[in-house]
């Protein structure tokens, strides 16, 4: 128990990674965890699309770029990417969305592997380059992204904790 906490408390967002792959057996145990996050009324309406292909990496990387109008890499040089898509018929999939991003990068920092969640997913996935990939992966359905998990391992020393804001905790 006293390792989980102190696994919550210690996790960080990476942004510099190194060229060595992540294992896939263990980007499969971190997406099962991703799988296992608390969903509104257990429906469980999150896909997980686990990118390990480099080709698509920077492809995905492109795209988020080009969202934001620049072509730095937001990936960081992360060698894998996990793309969490939420069913938008579900009332809660934001909520859920955002649980399972949570689980992915608590259960990668559990298991040695350094992570960051990236935001855009919505944009690059509705956009024509997106509508493209999700017929090409045979995705149906109404999905959202809701965030890349890129994961792999830092290129140095992994940041420090900010000191956490004060007052922002009432006891009633």
């Amino acid at each position: 128990m006293k390792e989980a906490y102190e696994n919550l408390l210690t996790r960080r967002s990476v942004r510099a990674y190194s060229d060595k792959p992540v294992p896939r057996e263990t980007v499969a145990a971190i997406v099962e965890a991703g799988r296992y996050a608390p969903s509104g009324m257990g429906r469980q309406p999150c896909l997980f699309v686990a990118v390990q292909d480099p080709e698509t990496v920077q492809l995905l990387s492109r795209l988020n770029a080009a969202v934001m109008g620049t072509d730095n890499d937001p990936f960081y040089g992360a060698s894998t990417v996990v793309m969490v898509l939420a069913d938008r018929t579900v009332p809660t999939y934001r909520d859920d969305g955002a649980l399972a991003m949570g689980n992915l990068m608590n259960a990668a920092h559990a298991l040695g592997v350094d992570s960051c969640w990236i935001h855009r997913a919505r944009e690059v996935m509705d956009g024509p380059e997106g509508a493209k990939l999700r017929e090409k992966w045979g995705i149906s359905g109404d999905y959202e992204g809701i965030g890349h998990c890129i994961l792999g391992y830092a290129a140095g020393e992994v940041p420090a904790a900010k000191p956490r804001r004060e007052g922002n905790v009432l006891w009633i």
